[in-house]
């Protein structure tokens, strides 16, 4: 992307979460009807509402898109440009009336994540950026964690997964463990430097991480799948095994830690 298609690119994703931001505005955290989809994730009016102005405000021709809110479309295999987006991920959050949920967007070029913009209305936080113009919070300039080792880190844990016991192997563990909902927030934290860590040992959707992955990306932090290999966007299959990201200097240990558990991913 060159520098003027990324500020352009930066032009639609921020207007985009600023209309998606309107939106919101009509509902109430902890007061909204919920339905259930297959697997008991939760989805409102809201999401759906979200969905349709982030489609209106990104989408152009030639562009594929990507959305947990929309009926896959493959010619989207097609595209070298496509948006994945998640209309409100943290929708658990969101109807618990939990401020842990924000709207993902990611633009993917020839499946690589190459700027993402991250907007959670109930802490008023903004994260943008991409690979040529770097990440900023709220209009600030912003860099990862530079901490050297993950003794006395910030791990930002999914709290659903301590929930279930899956972060049990990690209560000994000499960094503080805080657990938050939605991992795109959690990934956009990590880009702005505001924790040093986080990580997910189950799977998740290219919806829930491509516009994170981005941002973490484009601050210079580091970002690998559970197999070890970097994210690769606009699958026919958008399931990933889960997702490992962190400040630039952590990487290396953070993998070494997760070893045993990474030795168990299938390839």
């Amino acid at each position: 992307m060159t520098s003027n298609s990324s500020d352009e690119t930066l032009e639609r994703i921020h207007a985009a979460l600023e209309a998606a931001r309107a939106v919101l505005k009509r509902f109430t955290p902890g007061a909204i009807a919920t339905e259930y989809k297959a697997g008991h994730d939760p989805v409102t009016e809201a999401d759906r509402a979200v969905d349709a102005v982030l489609k209106e405000h990104l989408l152009r021709p030639g562009e594929g898109w990507l959305s947990e809110e929309t009926v896959d479309d493959f010619t989207r295999l097609d595209k070298e440009r496509v948006w994945v987006v998640d209309p409100l991920d943290g929708t658990r959050e969101f109807v618990q009336g939990i401020p842990e949920f924000c709207v993902s967007i990611g633009m993917v070029e020839h499946g690589i994540p190459i700027a993402g913009g991250i907007c959670n209305p109930a802490t008023d936080e903004l994260i943008l950026g991409s690979r040529d113009t770097g990440v900023t919070y709220n209009g600030a300039a912003a860099v990862p964690s530079q901490r050297k080792h993950l003794q006395g880190a910030l791990v930002l844990a999914s709290r659903s997964e301590v929930k279930r016991g899956e972060w049990k192997q990690f209560e000994s563990s000499d960094f503080a463990t805080r657990p938050m909902g939605s991992v795109a927030y959690k990934l956009g934290l990590v880009a702005a430097g505001r924790a040093d860590v986080t990580f997910t040992l189950v799977p998740k959707h290219e919806w829930d991480v491509a516009g994170g992955t981005a941002l973490v990306l484009a601050a210079g932090g580091f970002v690998q799948t559970l197999e070890q290999t970097d994210l690769k966007c606009n699958q026919k299959n958008p399931l990933i095994t889960g997702l490992i990201a962190c400040g630039p200097y952590l990487g290396t240990e953070l993998m070494s830690r997760l070893s045993g558990y990474l030795n168990t991913v299938e390839r």
